[in-house]
């Protein structure tokens, strides 16, 4: 009899030591051996559920966003409008070690996107998403101004810049500004 084999459950153990391997030990050492080993796998497993070097880079990024997609979606409901922005950006911040890492894997497979035509599409979905949040904290804080689009894309470089010098800060360094520069920014926005 054939053993039965949970794909869903492999992929998930070989996502989270693709994750691991990355975030620890960089881009370079992201290969079907070191993931098999972190996942304590056969390398013909992890061949089997990411059949290419690509496949496996795109579902790791995939993975950081959907981390970040469900951290969202918990977000209650209830919430006044500008306290759910808030927290909606607060989430795409690197403000803890697991979104310091998930920032590290993004950039590492950005970069590596710019190169690999087969991660382009991933990295386009994870900006188009970035969007999505950041017109959805615009419609929250109600912002009235005649060209929404920049308001969306101001917003959005203002949480990747923010990001990017979190993520640079010194051992021990605090990051904590970014959130008054944050609501700062709801502020203004919301009275445009």
């Amino acid at each position: 009899m054939a053993r039965s084999i949970d794909l869903d459950g492999r992929r998930r153990t070989v996502s989270v030591a693709a994750f691991r391997v990355l975030a620890r030990d960089g881009l370079g050492a992201l290969s079907v051996r070191n993931v098999a080993a972190e996942a304590g796998l056969p390398p013909s497993t992890v061949r089997y559920v990411f059949p290419t070097q690509s496949s496996l880079r795109e579902h790791t990024i995939t993975l950081v966003f959907d981390r970040t997609r469900e951290r969202i979606a918990a977000i209650p409901d209830g919430l006044p409008a500008r306290e759910r922005a808030r927290r909606i950006l607060l989430e795409l911040l690197p403000l803890d070690d697991e979104r310091v890492i998930e920032l590290e894997v993004y950039l590492a497979l950005g970069n590596a996107a710019l190169t690999d035509a087969g991660l382009r599409p991933a990295l386009d979905r994870v900006v188009a998403e970035m969007g999505t949040w950041s017109a959805e904290v615009l419609d929250l804080v109600e912002v009235r101004s005649a060209d929404r689009e920049y308001e969306a894309r101001r917003l959005h470089a203002l949480i990747d810049g923010l990001a990017m010098h979190v993520v640079r800060l010194a051992p021990g360094e605090s990051g904590e500004w970014t959130i008054a520069v944050l609501d700062r920014h709801l502020d203004t926005i919301a009275q445009a």
